[in-house]
């Protein structure tokens, strides 16, 4: 199997994985240099780095490397030591560099108004592809949105067609109530690693309370960033996309402790009391 197109393979289906090569050599070792290990997000793997207890270990470090996206480096001392005695007693060292495997970002904007075309730009210029989705042929186009690699002019064919994993964001920023609710009630039943829906608070808590008189259970509510972004005081569409880019990059690289502006699901409850 050629690595490298498995590589490609992986990346366009949205999954993850690492890759271990072999960096430096000295001595004698079961390998060879520019040897290579792929290991999947689902344990299997592609290639050998020399087997034994030393890719037992590269194994369980690229499974870290796929989670905590950080490339590792490790060195093998292979001096005869006990620890390696299963199949890798060779009296040498090697270095092996664990770097993740990570699928481009696709983001999806739900809504082809001003805040979107500025998202569009910075999300774009941040590595993230850019997927358009609006019912107006005049706002969903390659002229408005030339760095999208996707368009679509109705929401049915965006709902068909799209197929959120783990490496997908969604915004929703349509022009209504409506809309909102459409996009957002197909949203909390996919995969998505991120769904953010702009709005304010008051908008948003009557768009989830909408939803739950139609049957979805508010804890579907709790991973949705409604509003959308991180909170910098922004006012203009520029200015709201850099906020919401932000938040995106913030999820992508698993930051902690920004200063996220969602409504919790204790707020909702706590209007059902009122």
């Amino acid at each position: 199997m050629d690595l490298f197109e498995e590589i490609v393979r992986l990346r366009r289906a949205g999954r993850r994985a690492a890759l271990a090569t072999i960096v430096h050599t000295n001595g004698s070792i079961p390998s060879y240099e520019s040897s290579r290990m792929l290991v999947r997000d689902d344990g299997t793997i592609a290639g050998t780095v020399g087997g034994g207890c030393v890719e037992a270990e590269v194994w369980a470090a690229a499974k870290e490397v796929i989670q905590n996206e950080q490339p590792r480096k490790m060195t093998f001392n292979l001096n005869h030591e006990a620890a390696y005695d299963a199949g890798l007693i060779c009296g040498g060292t090697l270095e092996i560099f664990v770097e993740p495997i990570l699928p481009q970002p696709m983001l999806y904007l739900f809504g082809g108004g001003h805040v979107s075309t500025a998202v569009a730009r910075v999300a774009s210029q941040a590595g993230f592809a850019i997927g358009i989705v609006d019912d107006r042929e005049s706002f969903a186009n390659a002229e408005r949105f030339p760095m999208a690699s996707e368009i679509y002019s109705t929401y049915e064919d965006a709902f068909s067609k799209i197929q959120p994993n783990a490496s997908t964001y969604l915004v929703i920023v349509t022009r209504g109530h409506k809309d909102d609710m459409r996009v957002l009630e197909w949203a909390i039943g996919t995969d998505a690693r991120y769904i953010g829906m702009i709005g304010s608070k008051r908008k948003v808590i009557s768009v989830y309370r909408a939803l739950e008189k139609e049957g979805h259970a508010l804890d579907k509510f709790e991973r949705v960033h409604a509003p959308v972004g991180l909170e910098i005081g922004a006012l203009s569409p520029e200015e709201i996309a850099v906020s919401i880019a932000a938040e995106l990059i913030s999820i992508r690289r698993n930051a902690e402790n920004l200063p996220h502006k969602s409504v919790k699901l204790s707020e909702i409850l706590s209007l059902h009391h009122d």
